[in-house]
């Protein structure tokens, strides 16, 4: 696990493919709980450690997960991402033949 980013409010994460940012039926071990031991080891923490999941990657996927360290963090970053205001998602795509367009807008 690879920590891009930490303070006292968020820590931002690499997400590698095939790690899953949640737990699912799979019983993988979800990228949520490696960071909350990783800040239950580095902070000698002897109570549980809370990490609120501010939004998924798809497993196939590799990119940048913003985690919340605090409720009001998790609350704040929450707003943000649903308003589209102060956090901005921006997805890259590894293609074989050139797209038509340089860039483009998917709506789904």
């Amino acid at each position: 696990m690879e920590v891009i980013y930490e303070d006292n409010h968020i820590i931002a994460v690499n997400k590698t493919c095939n790690e899953i940012v949640q737990g699912d039926k799979t019983g993988d071990i979800p990228l949520s709980e490696m960071v909350k031991s990783w800040l239950k080891e580095k902070y000698a923490k002897p109570e549980n450690v809370f990490i609120g999941v501010t939004h998924r990657l798809d497993r196939p996927v590799s990119g940048v997960v913003l985690f919340a360290k605090t409720s009001k963090a998790l609350s704040r970053l929450n707003e943000m991402f649903r308003t589209g205001g102060e956090i901005k998602k921006t997805y890259w795509a590894i293609v074989k033949d050139r797209p038509p367009k340089e860039a483009d807008e998917l709506v789904h």
